[in-house]
């Protein structure tokens, strides 16, 4: 393939808004997955998590985001600029944004059209983070990407050049595709500009590119823990300065679940560690009671598997989770926390965030 220039990196004065009001020294957000429990179907998720999103403004949340997720019962985001088309209609300040688009499934010209209509509609609302993982298995992969599964790492930073060209409409002369234009494009919102453009990872490669490029990263810690510190380390030492961003910004995604007791927590944390159990086996299903979670046959290696999963998650009473997430945010130095439950039920998991939002301090 021949060389592509690099992304370019416009100023983005809405890159990094500023921290929210309140008594939280660190900007605490949402990952939302509209989760599809045992019971329940995909309308009643999508509509507890348009519900969530409200209640998360009201709340105090930084932001809320939702992530491209292909093939699962349990998962009911597998098109986030369209579930983010109708959330940003349902609320009115908190930013809106994808956690992410995993930029190989699609022509990087239909993902800028896609958010250049979102930043057009609700201006300075709006996030664009990209991933390069299927968010699926190969088959469905392939069928997404229509049998081309064979793209290297290489592939990645030159659809994110293609994307940000688009966005921006400064394809360099000579360049295929000089004359086209993402419409709605750069020019569509109040102001000009495009949505900002976050690189989501859970290992080294997105986050020194990240760096590289300037742009704010945000590390899939709630299921990848153990990589956390040294991709954060990566992209720091990585990190130069742009139009985008002087200094680094890092976000982390942190599994987290509150209940009124450190016993009622641990409970519902459960059915999503059995969900995740299920996934990595191959086998992904709506997320299980926390009924059938305890009555679960655990085999030695599922119960292992079991324990560092939960290992990882911040749960407990509101106090207990609020101290977790401050001991995390002092040990990676990370900018900004995104926290989310993937539990049964959506009065349980709409509970969980509104206890945490009280103890961190977003509801004064």
């Amino acid at each position: 393939m021949s060389q592509q220039p690099e992304p370019s990196v416009a100023p983005l004065a809405a890159q990094i808004p500023g921290r929210p009001h309140g008594r939280a020294e660190t900007p605490l957000s949402i990952l939302d997955l509209a989760t599809v429990g045992d019971g329940y179907t995909p309308t009643q998720a999508l509509a507890a998590t348009t519900e969530l999103a409200r209640k998360a403004e009201d709340w105090g949340f930084h932001r809320f985001w939702v992530a491209e997720h292909h093939g699962m019962p349990g998962v009911a985001s597998s098109a986030p600029a369209v579930l983010l088309a109708h959330l940003a209609a349902a609320t009115s300040t908190i930013r809106l944004g994808s956690g992410g688009v995993m930029l190989p499934n699609h022509a990087p010209l239909v993902i800028a059209e896609q958010f250049g209509t979102l930043h057009a509609l609700h201006p300075g609302r709006i996030d664009l983070g990209l991933g390069r993982a299927p968010g699926t298995d190969p088959a469905t992969a392939r069928a997404l990407r229509r049998g081309v599964l064979d793209e290297t790492a290489d592939e990645f930073p030159l659809q994110l050049s293609e994307l940000t060209r688009f966005l921006d409409a400064d394809f360099p002369a000579g360049h295929p595709y000089q004359r086209l234009r993402a419409v709605p494009g750069e020019a569509s919102a109040p102001g000009g500009g495009r949505p900002p453009i976050w690189l989501l990872g859970s290992s080294g490669f997105s986050a020194q590119l990240a760096g590289r490029l300037g742009l704010p990263f945000a590390f899939a810690h709630h299921f990848s823990a153990g990589n956390t510190v040294p991709a954060l380390e990566l992209y720091r030492d990585s990190f130069r300065p742009s139009e985008v961003l002087t200094e680094p910004y890092t976000l982390i995604g942190v599994g987290a679940v509150a209940a009124d007791t450190e016993e009622q927590a641990r409970r519902l944390a459960g059915s999503g560690a059995l969900a995740m159990l299920r996934l990595r086996r191959g086998q992904p299903a709506l997320v299980p009671t926390p009924e059938e979670a305890e009555a679960h046959p655990y085999a030695p290696a599922e119960r292992e598997f079991l324990d560092a999963w939960l290992s990882n998650v911040v749960l407990g009473g509101p106090d207990q989770v609020r101290d977790g997430l401050l001991e995390l945010r002092k040990r990676t130095g990370a900018d900004e926390l995104m926290i989310t439950s993937n539990i049964h039920g959506h009065e349980a998991r709409h509970h969980s965030y509104e206890l945490i939002a009280q103890a961190y301090g977003l509801l004064g």
